[in-house]
């Protein structure tokens, strides 16, 4: 297998966003993510194997489920950069644009966030030979003005 190119990493996020932006089942999901040694770093969570990431995406075990949650999301890629590469590893600083309504019962209203999400991915090679995210840290949010918070 060669190095990643910084535009499969790139296609490879965009792919990523847009499954979930539409909430796509976890079936479509779990094949983008390593299956041994998968680590996410969220700000309301550290999660580690694909069974703990299930259980946050779409809920069980007294989870809601992130899906459950948030509704009219958009993700916007605003930037991709290959740290560093070997010949089954990537490291990439990815930054995203996330835009999400949630409602607070018994809150009269939803809430809009809007917020850049700046984040560290560690991507290896899958034994299909397709990019899959091994480690996701979220290192920093940056709210946008009159956003609501997490």
């Amino acid at each position: 297998m060669s190095a990643f190119t910084q535009s499969e990493l790139q296609t490879f996020a965009e792919g990523w966003y847009k499954k979930l932006d539409v909430h796509a089942p976890v079936e479509e999901i779990t094949p983008l993510l390593a299956a041994d040694g998968l680590k996410m770093v969220f700000p309301e969570a550290t999660l580690e194997g694909l069974e703990k990431f299930i259980g946050w995406y779409q809920g069980g075990s007294g989870l809601p489920g992130v899906i459950n949650i948030f509704f009219d999301e958009v993700h916007e890629v605003k930037s991709v950069e290959l740290l560093k590469t070997e010949a089954e590893k990537a490291i990439v600083k990815v930054v995203v644009k996330w835009e999400a309504s949630v409602w607070n019962a018994p809150d009269a209203k939803s809430k809009r966030i809007v917020l850049d999400a700046y984040q560290t991915w560690e991507v290896v090679s899958l034994p299909s030979g397709s990019p899959g995210v091994i480690t996701y840290i979220v290192d920093e949010l940056k709210y946008y003005p009159g956003s609501a918070t997490l």
